[in-house]
């Protein structure tokens, strides 16, 4: 792992315990076990940390979202490959997506990180567009909206941001497989089944 990488790794360790707006450029060497000047040599900021941290992750997202979209698979089989593309994302690379589902990043004006919120908008789009061509293909319900849909997945996917431990938690495949379950068939049980 070069200097580079370790800063990054270290940074998201501490973004992720004390939130990046409670972590200073300080805090991050002491991390590392180097002076501050040695960070300074690698990033100019502390946003540049972050975004170091965020992008590479987003845009991996994103434009494994995008393949999925264009794929001849039916709109049930992209679901399935969204929902996995997704959750996949937590593991081996937790950290770095607990630090990026923090909504205060994308919201604050702020020019370095306008790059990664449009990503993010661009990939909510993308999940809306996954969502309607279901509807317009006869497999998914036509009385729900789309993007209220689609972020209501998303919504669900990210909060395990908030409780998974890949040391503790049950697999990454099986919250797959229970979310897409959620997704298709929702909680109830089926008739045909209540009736035996």
């Amino acid at each position: 792992m070069s200097r580079r990488q370790e800063i990054l790794r270290r940074a998201a360790e501490v973004f992720e315990r004390k939130g990046v707006a409670n972590t200073s450029m300080e805090d991050i060497a002491r991390e590392i076990g180097i002076k501050r000047e040695g960070v300074y040599y690698y990033f100019k900021s502390r946003k540049d940390i972050l975004l170091g941290v965020i992008l590479p992750q987003s845009t991996a997202l994103h434009r494994n979202l995008e393949r999925i979209c264009i794929s001849r698979l039916d709109s049930v089989g992209k679901l399935h490959a969204a929902i996995q593309n997704h959750l996949d994302a937590f593991n081996p690379a937790y950290l770095e997506m607990s630090v990026a589902l923090r909504e205060s990043h994308f919201t604050t004006n702020d020019e370095k990180l306008s790059e990664i919120r449009q990503i993010w908008d661009s990939y909510g789009e993308l999940w809306t567009a996954l969502i309607t061509e279901g509807q317009d293909e006869g497999e998914f319900r036509t009385d729900l909206e789309p993007k209220m849909v689609a972020f209501g997945l998303l919504g669900m996917c990210n909060w395990v941001s908030r409780w998974y431990d890949p040391v503790k938690s049950v697999s990454i495949s099986e919250i797959v497989e229970t979310y897409f379950s959620l997704a298709t068939n929702g909680l109830k049980v089926p008739e045909e089944a209540l009736s035996h």
